[in-house]
């Protein structure tokens, strides 16, 4: 169970939102609420209010950078997109909802039938959604969404792509120091602090020492930030033309060492394979490998329903790899074939929370099944509306980017855009393996929709926009802040 001190970070969290946002530009007080609450606040404990959803550390920074947007600097936020596609998906990932609350009103009972006598014991059961259960989950859709709107509007200039490029970093920097202790002593940081561990202490044992998980939900997520802040430092270093190159260079060094030392597999081969794409390739080719990457994520599900993956082939090559990580693979692959069968029952809105999607025993309710990735969670939860939804909206603004970029003239495009839309389209990869979604992740897809929707829409952003995206008075765009050493 969490601390004390748990709570009170997370009570104190709207005030420190408010000082980042009193004394740091606009752009570093969106950075740094989202991305020090990810990484600071603790894990697993929330607010539970009445008729609103749980307030985490997911859900605190988003809704504080917000208020103080709005309502501190007087700065709107346009709440749809001004692409069609884009404005229809963020639409049906809002309101989609409403489907599936209304289809699933029944409760889901577990029976115990005597074998002697035609006498059944309920022993369990899950409830039905009621309509007063869909104003908590449109206003939870909302808040997930906070950071795409945020960084759309905000986040989309080549100087605030910098920045958010250099606060990944930077974060990622700050966080090796604790991930070095752990891996050195085994997790106990969030121990120490927030009074708990905060998921299996198992999984974070391999190749015999310990797996860095510090305040984040799991080990994986760890190794995956680190690939981010990575990504980051590269890109910065080849876009930086003075001096600074070279600590821009020693920076990803070591984090890729650090990122190494994390034993995850997964993030490792992202690293081995997106690093010289980031430091080499040009943007086109660059923004390519994300549009391949986001496409694969995209019709996966439909691969995977058909029996066209090759389960047995790639738990093989896992196998050629490491037995440990080939018995992890197949125990996903087998958990996402019961999962999907449960889906298939009602595969157009899903079966909603409440853990009603899962595999569960008929007779006693025993949870059966464990979804590890992000797009079978929603897929069981929403159904095939929520998931385009979801998938939908992180994929198209690499569709937009590539298609602006294509009619762009020669060396226009920001050095920053394609770099962050390639930390995108990694997290959808892994979001088939890992339930990675996260706010930062939407920060991305937020700031590569917001620089294509500029270069589709010139002057987009040259008048204060209303909140669904009309044309008020004249506002000068945001002010990037003056250019300074990184390190």
């Amino acid at each position: 169970m969490p601390n004390s001190v748990a709570y009170l970070m997370l009570m104190a969290w709207p005030l420190v939102s408010l000082i980042l946002f009193r004394r740091l530009p606009l752009e570093r007080a969106i950075l740094w609420c989202l991305i020090a609450g990810y990484l600071l606040l603790p894990p697993l404990a929330e607010f539970d209010l009445p008729l609103v959803p749980d307030m985490d550390k997911f859900a605190i920074p988003s809704v504080m950078a917000f208020l103080l947007c709005l309502l501190l600097l007087r700065r709107p936020v346009p709440l749809l997109p001004r692409h069609p596609a884009a404005r229809v998906l963020t639409l049906f990932f809002v309101f989609g909802v409403i489907p599936t609350v209304l289809t699933n009103g029944e409760p889901i009972l577990f029976r115990r039938i005597a074998n002697s006598d035609p006498i059944v014991f309920l022993t369990d059961q899950l409830p039905g959604l009621r309509w007063r259960d869909l104003g908590s989950v449109i206003i939870n859709q909302m808040i997930v969404l906070i950071p795409f709107l945020l960084a759309r509007r905000y986040l989309s200039t080549p100087g605030a792509q910098r920045e958010l490029l250099l606060a990944l970093m930077i974060g990622g920097l700050a966080y090796t120091v604790p991930s070095l202790i752990e891996i050195r002593l085994s997790p106990q940081i969030n121990i120490w602090v927030y009074g708990f561990f905060q998921h299996d202490f198992s999984q974070m044992m391999r190749q015999g020492g310990f797996r860095p998980i510090v305040f984040l939900p799991h080990a994986l997520w760890l190794a995956f930030f680190m690939l981010s802040a990575l990504l980051a430092a590269t890109a910065l270093a080849r876009a930086e033309a003075s001096g600074q190159r070279l600590r821009l260079m020693l920076a990803a060094v070591y984090l890729f060492a650090v990122l190494v030392l994390c034993k995850s597999l997964a993030s490792l081969a992202y690293a081995l394979a997106f690093t010289p794409v980031v430091a080499l390739a040009p943007l086109r080719w660059q923004l390519r490998a994300a549009l391949l990457l986001a496409l694969i994520a995209a019709v996966y599900p439909i691969l995977r329903n058909t029996g066209l993956v090759p389960t047995e082939a790639l738990v093989a090559q896992a196998d050629a790899i490491s037995a440990e990580r080939a018995q992890s693979l197949n125990y996903r692959f087998e958990n996402e074939t019961r999962l999907l069968a449960r889906a298939a029952e009602k595969p157009w809105f899903g079966w909603g929370g409440w853990g009603r999607s899962l595999v569960r025993h008929a007779e006693t309710g025993q949870i059966l099944s464990v979804p590890d990735g992000r797009w079978i969670i929603v897929f069981g939860t929403f159904g095939w509306l929520g998931y385009i939804a979801e998938m939908g909206l992180l994929a198209a603004p690499l569709v937009l980017l590539a298609q602006a970029a294509r009619h762009a003239p020669q060396g226009s495009v920001s050095p920053f855009a394609a770099p962050i839309a390639l930390i995108l389209a990694a997290t959808m990869v892994d979001m088939l393996l890992n339930a990675t979604l996260i706010p930062i992740t939407w920060m991305c897809a937020g700031s590569v929709l917001g620089y294509a929707e500029r270069l589709l829409y010139p002057g987009l952003f040259s008048r204060k926009p209303a909140l669904f995206g009309g044309a008020q008075a004249l506002l000068p765009d945001t002010a990037v802040p003056e250019r300074r050493s990184l390190l």
